[in-house]
């Protein structure tokens, strides 16, 4: 007898993504320090779009071309040759509303082309500042979906795996899940809910480290947050957009 549900997996690294089928699939790409908890809130505060690059070569390139905002990092810190970095409080409404974002990341942007070259039937970015978003739209679809945590540099990381975790705790009743690594993302996600900001802390995540040494505490707070900037960021034609 056949389970009727979709089937729910999680990737701990894009090293792994290549283990899943990703063919009729949602794949959410998670990176919550930062790039997609950025997107989220690029897109929440009137953003017209963000376009995800996978190199600052290629980032500045088109952002002369469409006159967009080029926008990025590497290790954490703002790419050489770009305007802006990868904070979500360097795009307030006043600053962002009406204009195209064009972003590359060590690793977010990296995994959501490596999900594009492998087929996914449809792409969202997943962060928990868009928790809900993300939630309800999985829960409505009736399709297959691939929690795809972008780690840093192929290696697992806490926060990633605390949202995928989060996301199967809330829609694990709709979904078939064999998946050992999803597993394990809801385990660690029921221990750290009450306070995120201080499981991290405590368990000196190897990310809360590097930013928090860049004194960048409000923003692994804030990314930290579910349901700041509720909306879903759907690819489409090169480019995120709310569906």
């Amino acid at each position: 007898m056949t389970n009727s549900k979709p089937s729910l997996h999680t990737a701990l690294s894009p090293a792994l993504l290549h283990l899943y089928d990703l063919n009729h699939a949602i794949v959410v790409i998670i990176d919550v320090l930062r790039a997609t908890s950025t997107i989220a809130t690029a897109l929440y505060n009137g953003a017209k779009c963000v376009i995800p690059v996978d190199s600052v070569a290629k980032c500045i390139e088109l952002g002369r071309q469409i006159d967009g905002i080029t926008a990025g990092e590497r290790d954490g810190r703002i790419a050489e040759g770009l305007e802006h970095g990868n904070s979500p409080f360097e795009y307030p409404r006043e600053f962002v509303a009406g204009k195209t974002l064009v972003l590359t990341t060590t690793n977010g942007t990296k995994l959501l082309h490596m999900a594009l070259d492998r087929g996914a039937g449809q792409i969202v970015t997943g962060s928990f500042p868009n928790l809900g978003a993300i939630c309800r739209y999985l829960t409505s679809q009736n399709l297959p979906v691939v929690l795809g945590c972008a780690a840093w540099k192929d290696k697992i990381n806490i926060e990633d795996l605390l949202f995928a975790g989060a996301v199967i705790n809330q829609v694990k009743d709709h979904f078939h899940i064999n998946c050992d690594s999803s597993k394990v993302a809801e385990t660690m996600y029921l221990d750290a809910r009450v306070d995120l900001f201080e499981f991290m802390k405590n368990k000196q995540a190897s990310h809360y480290l590097r930013l928090n040494g860049f004194g960048l505490e409000k923003d692994i707070r804030y990314c930290l947050t579910p349901d700041l900037a509720n909306v879903l960021p759907f690819y489409e034609n090169g480019k995120l957009i709310v569906l």
